[in-house]
């Protein structure tokens, strides 16, 4: 169709009268596309997005689950329990821009009951089983990629049932240009009921953001552990800092002799080690590359190692200088080199995933083929993040958060993770989140080890929650309300104080949340507005920091004339309306597009009486 002929039926289909307008607007759209190249498949709605058009996610925690003993500094991870779609639309508020690394790793559709969509199992015969696929997938990674910061990237898990056709949704949805590499992952051994060709491999997409940005930002590492690694063969305590190292003989000949670098060094058997294998002094020709103040530097700062020989007479111990990676024999840190990482990936392959699950879970296997913890960790090795976001919001038996937890404690990282998984079949409570409540207590395997816990690490559990999308005064409120915990996960503050100021807190009113240089009020009673003022006014904050306030309005404003006096101490945002605008990009468009606001709830107006002079008396006796 030329673009005249497109342009006449557009004309014709605005002029028709024997269609609804939600009808005219569908035809509008499709005659508008104009795809030359790239998927097509037939959307196919989901159960889950039809309930988002008529309810907003929220995220409430459940204390009883709450790991805190890791204590203020250590990171903050976070299990979501719930629909993936409801938990990524809810961390559009809390977290859009904010994530640098996505790992999925999503059901394969392979026909097999891997798949569900709308609580059914696609199977292989369904006419639309790669659109369910797309559909599915198209609207999570078009969210996904809103939560990447600009620097972030996206690591996808796939195999051949569908590896083709994601290349093509992803190239689409973060741009071709924006592909980095397809990893090409060595699952098992081998296949020998394999019929054909034996498949023992999958495959890793990934993509970034911004390419450009990752490469400008330095994000990728080098393979350090690569660097001439068939050399490089030993590390010891210092190899964080400087690198394997291989031996060297610390004598030489043939070279221009001197009696200062000839001399006997005292091995730990009291013997007397000389150039050459020696046991006395001879001027033979061979020496000492390093004089005796040098040596005593390499031996006190273990450049040089004492290593047992098999010599019959004199010292049983020769001494052997190491060549490490990243630093020279003067004790100076080299620039670390190596290679790229590699797209191959040998090792470790999927059974070791299951010989974990057993270790941590006495020898049982509460899901199936989880991936193993050295995958996830060999792609966050490929970065430099080890201060970073990670989110996987297909979490199984959460692999993903026991890698990053571990990673933290190699590479002393602050690494937070957050994850979502639904919770059938009891998986998100009784295997995510178990099994990384063992990682971080500590856990006894199956032979009766006691494996010790990766205690610097705290874990919180929420689960999603609903409220109307009406903007009723009631929605509004209630949505406020109940979007406490989520501030507490977009601000990383949960350390909730009883009093602000020397006024006891009045949780009907508002709540104050402070930790070190963070501070958080929310304001759930705009009425409050006026009798907080002069407290925030009193209180003293250090220079140049603020207090971040999320006060009740019905409308854009946060009340900013009431808090024109505290401006300077002071960060305002208004409630629901910031947690609206963020889900508007992202919620499926409501069947009744009559929202509105109540007339009566503008600025300055409210559903009560104003309050009198004490302090919130018609909250006095209720829950503080």
């Amino acid at each position: 169709m030329t673009g005249q002929q497109r342009q006449n039926l557009i004309t014709k289909i605005k002029q028709l009268k024997e269609i609804t307008d939600d009808e005219r607007a569908a035809l509008l759209e499709l005659c508008r596309s104009n795809k030359t190249y790239g998927l097509v498949w037939e959307d196919k709605p989901e159960d889950v997005e039809e309930r988002l058009r008529d309810e907003l996610p929220v995220l409430i925690e459940d204390e009883s689950k709450r790991l805190t003993d890791g204590g203020d500094d250590a990171p903050n991870h976070i299990l979501i329990e719930g629909d993936n779609l409801e938990a990524l639309t809810a961390l559009t508020y809390t977290h859009a821009g904010k994530i640098d690394v996505i790992y999925i790793d999503p059901p394969y559709n392979t026909g097999n009951k891997d798949f569900i969509y709308n609580d059914s199992y696609v199977d292989s015969e369904d006419t639309y089983r790669h659109s369910k696929w797309l559909s599915f997938m198209s609207k999570r990674l078009r969210i996904a990629k809103k939560l990447l910061s600009d620097r972030g990237v996206i690591f996808i898990s796939i195999d051949d049932n569908e590896q083709a056709n994601l290349k093509l949704l992803c190239d689409e949805v973060f741009g071709e240009r924006n592909f980095i590499a397809k990893f090409d992952w060595r699952k098992k051994t081998g296949a020998n009921d394999a019929k054909d060709i034996a498949i023992v491999t999958e495959s890793i997409l990934l993509y970034a953001k911004n390419r450009s940005i990752t490469i400008e930002k330095k994000l990728w590492k080098r393979d350090e552990d690569s660097i001439n690694a068939d050399r490089y063969k030993f590390k010891d305590e210092f190899v964080e800092i400087r690198g394997r190292f291989y031996y060297d003989t610390l004598d030489r000949g043939g070279l221009q002799y001197s009696d200062s670098m000839n001399f006997g060094i005292k091995a730990p058997d009291g013997g007397i080690i000389y150039p050459h294998g020696r046991d006395t002094f001879l001027n033979d020709g061979w020496i000492w590359k390093w004089g005796r103040e040098k040596v005593e530097w390499g031996i006190k700062n273990k450049f040089l190692e004492f290593v047992k020989s098999n010599k019959s007479k004199g010292s049983s111990y020769t001494i052997k200088y190491k060549v490490y990676q990243f630093v020279d024999n003067e004790g100076n840190i080299r620039e670390k080199s190596g290679r790229a990482f590699m797209n191959l990936i040998s090792e470790p392959i999927n059974q070791i995933g299951n010989s974990e699950m057993k270790e941590l879970f006495d020898n049982k296997t509460p899901f199936s083929n989880p991936k193993p913890i050295g995958l996830i960790r060999y792609l966050l090795r490929t970065l430099q993040t080890q201060n970073s976001t990670i989110f996987d919001f297909f979490a199984g038996s959460g692999t993903t958060m026991h890698s990053v937890m571990q990673l933290n404690a190699e590479d002393g990282g602050h690494r937070q993770c957050i994850l979502v998984t639904n919770n059938e079949n009891g998986i998100c409570e009784n295997v995510t989140y178990e099994r990384n409540k063992r990682v971080i207590n500590g856990y006894t395997k199956p032979n009766g080890e006691f494996v010790e816990g990766l205690h610097g690490n705290n874990l919180r559990y929420y689960r999603t929650d609903f409220v109307g999308r009406s903007r009723s005064p009631q929605n509004l409120r209630k949505l406020v309300r109940l979007a406490t915990d989520m501030l507490c996960i977009k601000e990383d503050l949960y350390a909730e104080q009883q009093a602000f100021a020397g006024q006891e807190v009045v949780k009907q009113a508002f709540r104050y949340f402070e930790k070190g240089n963070k501070r958080m009020m929310v304001i759930y009673r705009e009425e409050a507005v006026p009798l907080l003022v002069p407290l925030i006014e009193q209180f003293k904050l250090p220079q140049g920091e603020r207090i971040k306030v999320y006060v009740f309005s019905p409308s854009e404003d946060p009340w900013a004339g009431d808090f024109e006096d505290v401006q300077d101490k002071v960060e305002l945002c208004a409630l629901p309306m910031a947690i609206l605008n963020a889900y508007k990009r992202v919620l499926p468009k409501r069947k009744d597009q009559n929202i509105y606001v109540e007339p009566d709830m503008v600025p300055g107006q409210t559903e009560e009486n104003a309050p009198s002079d004490s302090l919130f008396p018609e909250m006095e006796g209720g829950e503080r």
